[in-house]
């Protein structure tokens, strides 16, 4: 997990978002993107952390960088928690869970005193070049937009 570093290549990807539209690294090509992975559509953190997001999307988008979440949920999960939410950016559809391994999100977790296989919230800002310019590991739902612009800083 985690194997991926500041300055390398952000890892190709070829996924489909919530309406279905499949979406590419090479497509972001000359663009800064924030690529936020989250456990769960819906769930109280998730829920905070896209909002914080929403509603700092417009200075943002100012700044520049294009805003694309991923978790394992499906397409009809993330129209569901963009229209509950008013989420103005696309959410990717990892269900095979390739992206998440790739990125190295996906592996083991503990809560509770339980054991199992998750996504660990992580967030990675891509440069222009699509080189990865930062990794957010430690992720604070409330304020990841102050987060981001502080590692950018």
């Amino acid at each position: 997990m985690f194997h991926l570093k500041v300055g390398d290549k952000a890892p190709e990807f070829d996924i489909k978002d919530q309406n279905g539209n499949l979406h590419k690294v090479a497509d972001y090509q000359g663009k800064k993107i924030i690529l936020y992975f989250y456990p769960k559509d819906m769930t109280p953190g998730c829920t905070t952390q896209s909002c914080d997001l929403r509603d700092n999307y417009e200075s943002l988008k100012a700044d520049g960088f294009e805003v694309i979440g991923v978790s394992a949920d499906d397409e009809v999960k993330h129209q569901k928690f963009i229209v509950k939410h008013s989420l103005p950016f696309n959410l990717l559809a990892d269900t095979n869970k390739e992206l998440l391994n790739r990125y190295g999100v996906w592996g083991e977790k503990k809560f509770i005193g339980k054991t199992y296989d998750g996504i660990h919230r992580t967030t990675f800002i891509i440069d222009e070049n699509g080189l990865i310019e930062s990794i957010i590991k430690k992720v604070k739902t409330k304020i990841h937009t102050e987060q981001i612009r502080a590692e950018l800083n």
